[in-house]
């Protein structure tokens, strides 16, 4: 995937990893943007085409295809996080995880799969994240729509391969975005998890594991999980 000259769409550009993705894709040398987000008035980032999109919204969804049907380059990084737990959590904030990373992530690829078809192939790159592979009190509901998401992306990688779409799975840990507002712990920049992230598509990556705790969170999915989750669990 030749990223310069490509015509890109993000998902959730109006802020955060969205934002960077935008703004590093026009410094890469694509043709177009278009930067998306359920409130387009507050994507700012100059040379970019905003349209609104509401990635639960299938009628949403049918605009933006239709408005842009160049798409060569397609970004899922639309996502939120309700803080929610399974078991005691609120099953409507539950529910509404997994229609914004697994159904939305679907609805938008089904639906610009015909168009990267027609423009050649292009490709895809589905933002997620090493809570793909574990879980921890106060994000259950997002780590398991995000595993979901993950599988997703290894399934239609499978189905897209006979169309000449590329799928690139992007896993990182923490970034510093407002969704991580509060956790004191180490994060990556927007800009460098999004570099890492172009720098995969364009080299036709699967995977790539932007930091060593999605390399390291991995990599324990090989041990015993009792070990993994014993300092949560003693």
């Amino acid at each position: 995937m030749d990223i310069t000259g490509s015509v890109a769409l993000v998902t959730g550009a109006n802020r955060g990893l969205g934002r960077a993705f935008a703004q590093q894709l026009l410094e890469r040398g694509a043709a177009k943007v278009y930067a998306t987000s359920r409130r387009p008035e507050l994507v700012d980032v100059p040379g970019v085409a905003v349209l609104p999109l509401d990635v639960t919204d299938p009628e949403s969804v049918a605009a933006a295809v239709a408005a842009a049907g160049d798409v060569t380059l397609l970004v899922n990084n639309a996502g939120i996080t309700t803080g929610s737990n399974l078991v005691t959590g609120d099953l409507t904030e539950i529910r509404r995880e997994m229609e914004t990373h697994f159904f939305g992530t679907l609805g938008v690829i089904r639906a610009f799969a015909p168009v990267l078809a027609r423009n050649g192939g292009g490709a895809i790159a589905n933002v997620l994240s090493a809570l793909s592979w574990f879980s921890t009190a106060g994000a259950n509901a997002y780590a398991a729509a995000k595993a979901a998401e993950w599988s997703l992306t290894n399934g239609v990688r499978i189905e897209l391969t006979g169309q000449g779409t590329s799928v690139t799975g992007i896993v990182l840990g923490a970034a510093d975005t407002d969704m991580m507002a509060g956790y004191t712990g180490p994060m990556t920049a927007p800009a460098d998890v999004v570099r890492a992230a172009l720098d995969g598509v364009e080299a036709g990556a699967w995977e790539v594991l932007v930091d060593d705790w999605s390399r390291g969170v991995k990599a324990a999915l090989a041990a015993d999980p009792r070990e993994f989750y014993a300092p949560t669990t003693a």
